[in-house]
Formats: C-alpha cells, structure tokens, sequence
C-alpha cells in the first residue's frame, strides 16, 4: 500500500470528461486529510461534482461533510463546483 503524499498542486488538472469515481475520490482525500490536511470545502466541491455526475453516495458524503461546515464555507464550495463546470 502507498504510503506517501501527492502534491495536488502539480498533479494533472481534473478534466469533465472524468468519471464520477475520480471526483469521489478527490472528495475524499480532501475529508479525509490524506495530505496532512483536511480541507472540507474543496472535500465539500468534489463530492458535489461526483453527485452531479451520478455517485450517489456523494451526496450522503457531501451532507456530512457540510455539517461540519459553517454557511459561509458551504458557499464557497458550492461557487468553486459552479467554477469548475463553467471552466470544463
């Protein structure tokens, strides 16, 4: 099993052609903190895009992950989701 870090920042972009398991995924290494950080509002953004594209536990993931979240933050995830469907 790995046992390291990906940096996100030069990982390969995402595109919309991606399934719905990949967004699911990024959703959950951001909740579950895989990079040494949790950072709900991008964990909060990728199970959207996965629950947009059909994973239907995203959406049981995404409500728990917003209930940890304060409204300010929920929008900013959800702004970032809308971002990311406009760009792709």
């Amino acid at each position: 099993m790995f046992q390291g870090t990906f940096d996100l920042d030069t990982a390969t972009p995402i595109d919309a052609s991606a399934l719905s398991d990949v967004l699911f995924e990024r959703g959950i290494y951001w909740a579950s903190g895989r990079a040494g950080l949790v950072d709900l509002v991008a964990a909060h953004k990728w199970f959207n895009l996965a629950a947009l594209k059909g994973r239907k536990d995203a959406v049981a993931l995404r409500q728990e992950v917003a209930g940890q979240m304060s409204d300010a933050e929920i929008a900013a995830a959800q702004r970032e989701a809308r971002a990311w469907v406009s760009a792709h």
